[in-house]
């Protein structure tokens, strides 16, 4: 007796298994159908990349290298209209406009973005130069008087001769003499008047003059002496590039 009821509860429990087996291979509701679904793509989104950040890249904006330049003041896209002073509010002033460089470079032209030429100018002793953070010229062109007279577009003016630039901080400086017309004789630049100088003194001014009645780039200039009195009246900061 004991036997028998031995082998009815093994086959009891022999058919409950196999109905445990047939639910488990059966097709799913529609209900365990989406939530397997939602289930696989929330585990495809997890194991995804994250999206990029715009911004979080290394793209910084536009960089001189994107124009075969190696720096400038400012990108050129933003330089506006300058309405140069007349001559003699800026002739025979040294106008400098300080650049940072943060690699060595070698220095062979200094770009000026000419706005507009006055065909009526008597231009002589003009010129562009390089000076370093003790103010020492370290560069300069010939006179570029015939240069201001043609094509008013942004140009290349040569070095007498190229010299390798450290990094560290320098002036471009532009002489002007002669006579013009003050709103036709007219320079691109990328800021316009005393608020490029906000929160900087001499003698590390980002735009200032130094002296008066030059004829030529000097070999030093005092960089202590630096002077806003001119640049306040409407002189704004001229766009320089490096090539």
């Amino acid at each position: 007796m004991r036997t028998r009821t031995t082998t009815a509860s093994t086959g009891l429990a022999a058919m409950l298994a196999a109905a445990l087996v047939l639910s488990g291979c059966s097709a799913p509701s529609e209900g365990n159908t989406a939530g397997k679904g939602a289930g696989a793509g929330a585990g495809a989104s997890a194991a995804a990349p994250p999206a990029a950040v715009p911004g979080s890249g290394g793209y910084e904006g536009p960089r001189p290298q994107d124009q075969n330049l190696l720096a400038w003041t400012g990108d050129p896209n933003d330089a506006g209209h300058v309405t140069a002073q007349s001559a003699a509010g800026v002739g025979g002033r040294v106008t400098l406009v300080r650049m940072v460089l943060r690699e060595q470079l070698t220095w062979s032209n200094i770009w000026l973005g000419l706005a507009g030429i006055d065909p009526n100018a008597r231009l002589a002793n003009c010129y562009l130069g390089v000076y370093d953070a003790r103010g020492t010229l370290v560069g300069s062109t010939a006179d570029i008087s015939p240069q201001l007279m043609t094509d008013a577009i942004a140009k290349p003016f040569p070095l007498a001769k190229p010299f390798t630039a450290a990094p560290g901080t320098y002036f471009v400086a532009l002489l002007l003499n002669g006579d013009w017309a003050t709103n036709a004789l007219t320079l691109k630049a990328t800021g316009a008047g005393i608020s490029v100088n906000a929160g900087l003194n001499p003698p590390s001014l980002r735009y200032s003059t130094v002296l008066t009645g030059q004829s030529s780039l000097p070999v030093t200039v005092n960089l202590a002496e630096q002077s806003t009195s001119t640049i306040n009246t409407g002189w704004a900061s001229q766009w320089y590039a490096i090539s």
